[in-house]
């Protein structure tokens, strides 16, 4: 048979464990205390009987047996705390409250014992407390006892053990129900985190777990379960927007591609050109292919990266601005610019570096190719102040349109600096 959900949840699994072990420690706390109690009354009984058998003792030593005999029947008859016997030698007469000798037969002159002695209480009902008493031989071979009862302990004892397991039961019924509340306050609240589960299952990705803003573990939950959605859905996102990217700026080349082999075929069997010619010119269509389609896995690995620096790794950027000058100079110098670099070295910088460089490439690229001739380009690498690495790349050419220009706004490169 197969429980509830509630009941297999582990908050309740945890809960009846809980409650084992406070059974199992109120328990051990309860037996404990009830021998503990015991003992100590024991020992008090004990304290009190041999007290009395002292006084009497001493009554017997001072006055003789008959002094003794009448201060047995005196105490019994004021309805004392303890339980006499006396009896003399001859065994022909005996006074006190017990009608024989708990020990037949005393082995030594003084022997304790420990028995149940039947007794009524003050509603009429018969006990059998215990009675913790000395039993002695007296000089003349008479017989003394002096005990005490144990039932006031005992009827304690007992409230205290009916009081306690009340109490434990409870608690158990108390902890029980506590259980089962907090199991379905945490079946409702993952009830609810499963549904966002299976909706993002079923393909819903604007599903999101629902935030109390409680602080507690379930919230903590539910918010990491939302960033992962957000990111998720970000990242579905950009290869959504990678592959319109890639079918949008491959259509143009594919076809233009596809224009150059058909002419290429025509010429070929025309006669204008040979077959070798018509592969290279394939071959160089490809190649430009293959550079298109690059920039954009590039570009759609950006994207996707979601602000993150993809495969990272350390590297100087003043070398890299070095090499970037050494490259571009002498394109400058063919179109009449002149091309400077202002360059601080040691700039140690965590990142992609392939990426850095395509993109001060199609700068430096395009600040030679809008700067009229005569003029001049500069690319600057340094630390600013702040310790972040700063590359710049400046013109004398005519610049963005003001008409097409937005609104200005800062940019903050994806790399770290060290």
């Amino acid at each position: 048979m197969k429980l509830p959900s509630i009941l297999r949840r582990t908050p309740f699994r945890l809960t009846l464990l809980f409650l084992a072990l406070f059974a199992a420690a109120a328990s051990a706390i309860l037996a404990w205390v009830y021998f503990a109690s015991a003992s100590e009354a024991r020992t008090k009984a004990e304290r009190d009987v041999r007290a009395e058998m002292e006084v009497l003792s001493g009554i017997y030593e001072a006055r003789g047996l008959d002094a003794l005999n009448r201060e047995v029947i005196d105490r019994t008859l004021r309805d004392s705390a303890f339980l006499y016997r006396l009896e003399p030698a001859d065994g022909g007469w005996f006074a006190g409250s017990l009608t024989i000798f708990p020990i037949e037969t005393l082995e030594e002159d003084q022997q304790w014992i420990t028995f149940p002695f039947t007794d009524t209480d003050a509603e009429g009902r018969v006990t059998r407390p215990q009675v913790r008493g000395v039993q002695r031989r007296l000089k003349d071979g008479g017989m003394l006892f002096v005990g005490q009862s144990l039932g006031d302990t005992e009827a304690y004892l007992e409230r205290l053990t009916q009081a306690l397991w009340t109490a434990m039961g409870i608690v158990l019924l108390l902890g029980l129900a506590g259980g089962v509340l907090v199991s379905r306050n945490l079946e409702r609240a993952m009830g609810r985190l499963n549904k966002v589960v299976t909706a993002v299952q079923e393909g819903d990705l604007k599903a999101r777990a629902v935030v109390r803003n409680s602080g507690d573990e379930l919230d903590e939950l539910g918010s990491g379960l939302n960033t992962m959605l957000d990111r998720l859905e970000g990242s579905m996102a950009s290869i959504r927007h990678a592959g319109d990217a890639i079918a949008h700026d491959l259509r143009s080349p594919l076809t233009r591609m596809r224009a150059k082999l058909e002419v290429a075929l025509m010429d070929a069997e025309a006669g204008k050109i040979d077959g070798v010619d018509a592969v290279q010119l394939a071959l160089d269509e490809a190649d430009n292919l293959l550079k298109t389609f690059n920039t954009v896995l590039a570009i759609a690995r950006l994207q996707a990266a979601a602000g993150r620096t993809p495969d990272p790794r350390v590297f100087d950027a003043a070398d890299l601005a070095a090499d970037m000058a050494e490259l571009y100079e002498p394109a400058s110098e063919d179109k009449g610019l002149e091309f400077s670099a202002e360059i601080e070295r040691g700039l140690m910088i965590e990142g992609n570096q392939p990426f850095l460089a395509q993109a001060l490439a199609n700068i430096i690229d395009n600040a030679i190719k809008y700067t009229p001739t005569g003029g001049a380009v500069m690319l600057r690498a340094r630390r600013r102040s702040s310790g972040e690495i700063e590359y710049s790349v400046t013109d004398t050419g005519p610049g963005v349109p003001e008409a097409d220009r937005e609104p200005a706004r800062a940019w903050v490169w994806p790399w770290s600096g060290r």
